[in-house]
């Protein structure tokens, strides 16, 4: 703990300038606009490593279609749109994210998949999405956002509240580490700095046990490694569960 501590501080050191900015409240909106930039960038890496999983995952996407034959589908931290790929033709999507920053480049990918029907952009928190009527969509999709909200428990209640009944909710997020290991101690110093600098990604959250208690009446969970050695964000979870 004291050497934790320690380092946590020596890397607050180095990013004291950041610090300062973020005091001021000048880092924070700065952030935001310049986010989306750094993200698309890890995210090459990272798709690239994710794809077979994602593609496992979204396989069985048409299986939770409504009475109407139609899916209607909301994503959670829609970003860019990176996960538009692997989603069904005609599948009617709902998109929103808390940074208006990423409407740029979220147009340019929705003009690229037009095998689906984009329905509304929405910028809001997962914590918060009151615009979605309750039980309105057949699935929600959340891929590597439930690090960044404030609540993760808020948020796994709004996607519930938007999914009717027998609908599901998706994921693919990274997660601590095992306690034991070098990485967990890596991330533990981390921690603190990586979330000022990339916009509230937490590093040391154990999101399995919030799905766990989270109200599905199905839940298929699997642990899983992107082979990213060098990497805090790793391992990851994937899967869904069912309202």
């Amino acid at each position: 703990g004291a050497s934790v501590l320690l380092l946590r501080a020596c890397l607050a050191l180095l990013a004291s300038p950041i610090y300062l900015l973020s005091f001021l409240g000048i880092w924070e909106p700065f952030c935001k606009k310049i986010f989306p930039f750094i993200l698309e960038k890890i995210s090459v890496f990272h798709d690239r490593k994710s794809k077979q999983h994602k593609q496992e995952l979204f396989r069985n996407l048409p299986d939770f279609r409504g009475p109407s034959g139609e899916l209607r589908l909301l994503e959670i931290g829609t970003g860019s749109g990176s996960n538009f790929q692997f989603y069904p033709a005609g599948c009617r999507v709902t998109c929103s994210d808390i940074n208006p920053s990423f409407q740029q480049s979220l147009a340019k990918n929705m003009k690229k998949n037009e095998h689906l029907h984009f329905e509304r952009v929405l910028v809001a928190a997962g914590e918060d999405l009151g615009q979605v009527p309750s039980g309105s969509v057949d699935a929600v999709v959340c891929t590597l956002v439930l690090c960044s909200v404030r609540s993760v428990g808020r948020t796994l209640g709004e996607a519930l509240r938007g999914l009717r009944p027998g609908g599901a909710f998706y994921f693919l997020e990274h997660v601590a580490a095992e306690r034991s290991s070098w990485r967990y101690f890596w991330q533990q110093i981390c921690n603190p700095t990586w979330k000022l600098i990339f916009a509230g990604c937490c590093l040391t959250r154990e999101l399995w046990k919030d799905l766990e208690e989270a109200k599905f009446s199905e839940l298929k969970i699997k642990h899983i490694s992107l082979a990213t050695p060098w990497m805090l964000i790793e391992p990851h979870i994937v899967g869904y569960g069912v309202k």
